[in-house]
């Protein structure tokens, strides 16, 4: 079996994030970059069956040199080959463009990535390379087991869960439940070591244009202070939820 497993480079949320160039570009400059968490719990649960299925797993990011650092980590935590496409990560609809062209030459029996990024929070990359592929996919998926080619999946929906069956090949969005945070695996001396000799290959993309382009970035509003209200002043309430929050 083989999988491959998207990877996406993204700041980690404990970073101080700031806009440079009139608010149109994010401002890298001291920022720690760190492997998406969703595509974290989706390479482990590869790495599980890595160890007990014997499967082959790749993983792969379109982004340009400096996303090597995270898919060396992948590498140091266990995947056998990485593979880099030399490409501003523009939008979704690019990213997966670029991961489906890759797989129609490279196929795969099952894809793994998470459900969404914690930079942009688009959850479209999975979804669209599914339909541009037109394979299966299943999306918020927490539980993965695969047995002689048959799957079982648990995705969460509103208000419960869902269990499905299916076959290979597959496309999945993971998220938390894929495995626990406990399970993540951090790189130890002799992975690090053997992600050195494994391969990371660059790869020119493929010819498409990104679809959008990024006028301006903004931080949220800062929040207002507080105001308190006397209990027994229910006109004042009322009539700053109705002109001033503009909730009733």
């Amino acid at each position: 079996m083989k999988i491959l497993v998207c990877i996406s480079h993204v700041p980690d949320t404990t970073s101080k994030i700031n806009f440079v160039e009139s608010d149109t570009k994010f401002d890298v400059q001291g920022v720690q970059f760190v492997i998406n968490p969703n595509d974290e719990f989706g390479l482990t649960r590869a790495m599980w069956l890595k160890e007990n299925q014997g499967a082959l797993v790749d993983v792969i990011n379109v982004g340009l040199q400096t996303s090597e650092s995270t898919l060396r980590k992948a590498l140091a935590i266990g995947a056998d080959r990485a593979i880099r496409i030399n490409a501003e990560p523009t939008d979704g609809y690019f990213v997966a463009k670029q991961i489906a062209e890759f797989v129609k030459e490279n196929p795969y029996d099952l894809i793994i990535a998470g459900r969404e990024s914690i930079d942009y929070n688009g959850a479209m990359v999975p979804g669209l390379i599914a339909g541009f592929l037109d394979i299966d996919y299943v999306t918020n998926c927490t539980k993965l087991d695969i047995e002689n080619g048959k799957v079982i999946l648990d995705r969460e929906i509103d208000g419960g869960k869902e269990t499905l069956s299916g076959s290979l090949p597959l496309i999945i969005g993971g998220q938390k439940g894929l495995v626990e945070e406990n399970d993540l695996r951090i790189p130890n001396m002799r992975g690090i070591m053997q992600a050195r000799q494994k391969p990371l290959d660059t790869l020119e993309p493929f010819n498409f244009s990104p679809n959008t382009s990024t006028l301006k970035f903004h931080k949220p509003e800062p929040k207002q202070a507080v105001k308190l209200i006397d209990a027994d002043n229910l006109d004042e309430l009322i009539n700053l939820l109705q002109n001033e929050a503009k909730v009733l």
